[in-house]
């Protein structure tokens, strides 16, 4: 029983964590009516509580390998108690920014059950079951939209503590219903981080997840302030309408990761950075609300899809390191969410207009669709090779003209004759000199006029040793029907004759 609720427990620890993450930025139009904050430090305020909810991610989901979720989701939630109690009691800029700053950790838990949670599920569900949890997104939706309507009738001080009945709440439940008997995971966490920092798979999926949920945060936390002073919405409809993009962006993250366990990730991926770039483009436009909230919904969409896709992707990779590539691939994805808005204001107080930022998110999703395709086809080819290098028949790849390219493992195993030794030669190295040389005329007429030749031949191993092969060799024509390369594929019949005449 207590494994089958830990889905929906640590989806419901998700909500809450995020609820508190965005508390500030969801309040900011209540909170610079009672604290001077300039205009230039407004993004700062809301994006600090961005950089521990990234950072922390990589050790707790290290530290959710080493003593299970239940003990970490409770931790978390105890300290949370302080930094939102000190938060409702500010009274400057500094104290939201200490406050805040301590306020991340509510965004750090993500990456405790990205990596519990694929322990209770067979792979094939791996993308829907992380989908569900990443659903737990809609904890910002719920404080963007009911923290503003809170505030307006009690204040937004009360409205604060009131989320400590909500991390009373949680560090119960988790204490009664967090499973004890988590399987754990002991690798040290130097050991785990130099298996993988130099896989560059780690750093694409980081990247990707830096813009699908980089943006989710950046929006999120952008878009209630922004609203109104740009498009001059009350504050409670402003709230509302970032509810909405949270809403959007989560409900399509379980979407995502089912189509994942489904379809070819990748494919997806390329989907998702095409409406990316598009929609940066028609934001970059100024455009009215209408285009805005277009565009800003076409970001949601393709976000929510890109986020549930990613975490179907790093299991695959890396199934012996999730919980540490879940914290850096997550933590990216959080700090994805700092620079953005800080980078925006920048840019709005050089030139008046966000313009030039939006422009930017569309080429580097651009830059990732190129990098999407990419992983795709160097996939495709890695399948490719892992075939040629684990099939028992011997390979050999030459040039249109004769010289040998590569060859496989078994190909050593069958001739002597290692890889470095061969690469440059001519095949007839191999040759017995049993075969005539009308013989060699008419294999090569045959694969003129066909385009292979299959038979019987005698040829030598390194040591001299003749054997009888079975060998096809076939003409590799690109797409203009030349011929590029020729392909050698042969086994070693001579015990099979040796038995037949026996």
């Amino acid at each position: 029983m207590i494994r089958k609720i830990q889905l929906p427990l640590q989806t419901l620890n998700l909500v809450a964590g995020f609820m508190v993450w965005v508390l500030i930025s969801s309040l900011m139009p209540f909170i610079k009516e009672d604290i001077s904050i300039p205009a230039d430090k407004l993004a700062l305020v809301t994006a600090v509580p961005v950089i521990l909810g990234s950072l922390l991610r990589i050790p707790l989901g290290y530290y959710a390998n080493q003593f299970g979720a239940r003990i970490i989701f409770m931790l978390s939630f105890i300290l949370l108690l302080f930094p939102v109690y000190y938060i409702s009691i500010a009274d400057s800029i500094t104290d939201l920014l200490i406050g805040g700053l301590f306020l991340g950790l509510g965004g750090a838990v993500f990456s405790v059950g990205v990596t519990s949670l694929p322990k209770y599920y067979p792979k094939e569900r791996h993308g829907f079951v992380n989908g569900i949890y990443g659903a737990g997104n809609l904890g910002t939706a719920i404080t963007a939209f009911a923290a503003p309507v809170v505030a307006t009738k009690f204040g937004w001080s009360l409205t604060v503590q009131i989320y400590l009945v909500l991390l009373g709440i949680f560090i119960a439940a988790n204490f009664l219903l967090g499973d004890k008997k988590e399987v754990k995971v002991q690798t040290p966490l130097l050991e785990q981080i130099k298996g993988v920092y130099k896989n560059e798979k780690l750093w694409l999926l980081s990247l990707f997840y830096f813009i699908t949920f980089g943006s989710f945060v950046a929006f999120t936390i952008y878009l209630p302030n922004f609203l109104v002073a740009h498009f001059e919405l009350d504050k409670v409809d402003a709230g509302l309408r970032t509810a909405g993009f949270i809403v959007l962006a989560t409900a399509m993250r379980p979407i995502g990761g089912w189509l994942a366990d489904r379809f070819h990730s990748l494919i997806l991926l390329m989907f998702v950075f095409g409406v990316y770039t598009i929609s940066a483009v028609i934001l970059s436009l100024s455009p009215s609300i209408t285009w805005y909230t277009f565009g800003c919904l076409s970001i949601a969409l393709s976000a929510g899809i890109g986020n549930g896709v990613i975490f179907k992707l790093v299991p695959m990779y890396f199934q012996q390191q999730a919980g540490i590539v879940n914290g850096i691939v997550s933590a990216m994805g959080g700090l994805g969410g700092f620079f953005p808005p800080l980078i925006l204001t920048l840019l709005f107080n050089i030139t008046g207009h966000y313009a030039i930022g939006f422009m930017a998110l569309s080429e580097v999703a651009l830059a990732s669709l190129i990098l999407v395709v990419w992983m795709y086809f160097q996939g495709k080819m890695e399948i490719a090779s892992q075939v040629i290098d684990h099939t028992i028949e011997g390979i050999l790849v030459t040039d249109k003209g004769g010289k040998i390219i590569s060859v496989n493992p078994a190909f050593t195993e069958i001739t002597g004759y290692k890889e470095e030794e061969v690469v440059g030669k001519n095949p007839n190295i191999l040759k017995s000199g049993k075969q005539t040389k009308g013989f060699y005329q008419d294999l090569w007429t045959s694969i003129e006029k066909n385009g292979f030749w299959q038979g019987e031949i005698w040829n030598c191993r390194k040591d001299g040793e003749e054997y009888l092969q079975w060998l096809t060799i076939s003409a590799i024509k690109n797409d203009a029907g030349d011929v590029v390369q020729y392909a050698g594929m042969f086994s070693d019949i001579s015990s099979h004759r040796v038995k037949k005449a026996k």
